[in-house]
């Protein structure tokens, strides 16, 4: 179980800041090199960051809008890239 108060700096972390630490974590676990309870703890840890990168990545999808275009060829008003 994630431990919310060992993790609660992710939330105020950018994509790239919370994408960095992940790449660190992923590194450290691959060396294999790391205690058994410390190996835990960053998977853990890992975890929470995928999920709030995840959740930044959404919302930015969310934002993303295509540009529709007029008969004669000029923008005229924007529509969701991917309509559901």
């Amino acid at each position: 179980m994630v431990d919310d108060n060992v993790n609660a700096d992710i939330a105020a972390m950018s994509f790239e800041q919370a994408l960095d630490q992940l790449e660190q974590i992923v590194e450290h676990l691959e060396r294999g090199d790391v205690p058994l309870e410390h190996s835990i703890r960053i998977y853990e840890r890992g975890e929470a960051l995928k999920k709030h990168c995840d959740t930044l990545l959404k919302a930015a999808e969310d934002k993303v809008e295509k540009i529709r275009l007029g008969r004669d060829g000029q923008p005229v008003g924007t529509e969701p890239l991917d309509p559901d």
